[in-house]
């Protein structure tokens, strides 16, 4: 397992355009997952220890950001023949195991984590309502284990979003495993 951080937030930078199969038999694009004050856009994965610890901290948060607008997607984009947890029917039952109330999606060519720049799991990137990027940090102090009263960093920074349009000066990179790139796509 190699563990990574993420780089530092590109402030701006523009979302970038995907159209994904979900767990939910349905075609998802970037419109069709923006809420009206941003978008969440989380790489995750199922077999990840990273993931798994800050998986419940992680429903919880996307579930609190909801009703401030800010809509979330979570990509997966794992080489899955190497990682057959990471399968397209293990996402779709991890989704429904954990209640997902978020499109989870394949990226099975890999082309959508390689155009964001996505490097780890999880790896968030947390965009305004004019698909601008403005948080590109941790899920929170605790990392993967849970601590009491720990600073919820992306809460707090795309609550900050959903009211003010920017992010937070100040970011704490994401740290998790690295994304398992099919051997020809290194």
């Amino acid at each position: 397992m190699v563990s990574l951080e993420t780089p530092v937030c590109d402030f701006n930078a523009n979302a970038i355009e995907f159209s994904l199969p979900g767990v939910d038999g349905k075609q998802w694009t970037l419109e069709q997952c923006k809420g009206t004050k941003g978008l969440l856009v989380m790489f995750i994965c199922n077999h990840c220890p990273y993931v798994k610890a800050v998986r419940d901290r992680l429903i919880r948060d996307t579930n609190e950001l909801l009703p401030l607008g800010i809509n979330s997607v979570a990509i997966m984009s794992n080489d899955t023949a190497n990682y057959p947890e990471d399968s397209f029917a293990n996402m779709q039952a991890t989704a429904e195991e954990f209640s997902y109330s978020f499109p989870y999606l394949l990226d099975e060519t890999q082309a959508v984590a390689k155009a964001y720049g996505a490097v780890c799991t999880p790896d968030f990137f947390g965009y305004n309502a004019e698909l601008k990027l403005q948080y590109r940090g941790r899920l929170d102090a605790s990392r993967k284990e849970t601590a009491d009263n720990a600073n919820r960093d992306l809460f707090a920074a795309m609550k900050l979003v959903a009211t003010s349009g920017k992010g937070p000066a100040e970011q704490i990179p994401s740290i998790g495993c690295s994304i398992k790139w099919k051997e020809d796509m290194s």
